[in-house]
């Protein structure tokens, strides 16, 4: 039998100055959500930067599998036994620029993966992912999305096909984008039998104030649990394996 899963949802109000000033707060973070139980915490797109796009001019502001600017992740995640995902502006050894969601394991090795819908600017900047990466931890499988990526119910549909318990979404929905961001991540449940997880970007940002609500979703669809405002917020949710086994068995 599958154990239960605790993991955080990080709604991240990110800071002024790029690598630099967000990497320490996200060690903070993952403190923060270490003692609420967490096995693996989701972080926002690109919430090393705070989607200020324009960063990406100084080639600091990417980051690569060997460069030593996620070490001190690296380092509490070796230390809590936690697995981060952190949104960043990412460099394979090749050169090809992406947009990804980076998974930090305890171990440090580094698994990332890429956003498949770019859209806007995006587009000039990054070269787009073909299929969403699937984390395995502790039994259950973990699909990683990013933002326009649940906007595509084919991106989840594929992820369920390979069997993901969980869909994990790092995103920017900005004030005005409710209505959307709830038919996202609730359909992208019920429609896939699956957990879904946001992590929204907060506060002020490029693209407009946050319009916050990250949080957890049933595989029935409906909210497990969801941020009470638009800044930092660490959401703290155990989730069990046999709800998922009841609503697929329901469903066939």
């Amino acid at each position: 039998m599958t154990t239960p899963l605790t993991l955080s949802a990080i709604q991240y109000q990110a800071l002024d100055g790029g690598l630099a000033a967000n990497v320490p707060e996200h060690i903070r973070l993952i403190e923060d959500a270490e003692s609420h139980g967490a096995r693996l915490v989701i972080f926002p797109e690109l919430s090393l930067l705070g989607y200020e796009l324009d960063l990406l001019a100084d080639p600091g502001q990417w980051v690569g599998a060997a460069d030593n600017g996620l070490d001190g992740i690296r380092e509490i995640c070796r230390r809590t036994g936690i697995t981060a995902v952190v949104g960043a502006a990412f460099k394979e050894p090749d050169g090809t620029p992406r947009l990804a969601s980076l998974a930090v394991h305890p171990t440090g090795r580094l698994e990332a993966g890429f956003k498949v819908r770019l859209h806007g600017p995006e587009q000039r900047l990054f070269s787009a992912g073909t299929h969403a990466t699937v984390l395995d931890l502790d039994g259950w499988k973990i699909a990683l999305a990013i933002c326009f990526d649940a906007a595509h119910p084919d991106h989840a549909r594929d992820t369920a096909a390979a069997g993901a318990d969980i869909y994990a979404v790092s995103a920017l929905y900005a004030a005005g984008e409710e209505r959307r961001l709830a038919l996202h991540l609730g359909a992208r449940a019920m429609d896939n039998r699956m957990f879904t997880v946001l992590a929204n970007l907060g506060g002020s940002t490029p693209s407009g104030p946050s319009c916050g609500l990250s949080g957890f979703w049933g595989p029935d669809g409906l909210i497990i649990r969801q941020a009470a405002g638009t800044g930092t917020e660490v959401l703290t949710a155990t989730l069990q394996h046999g709800d998922l086994d009841r609503c697929r068995t329901a469903a066939k």
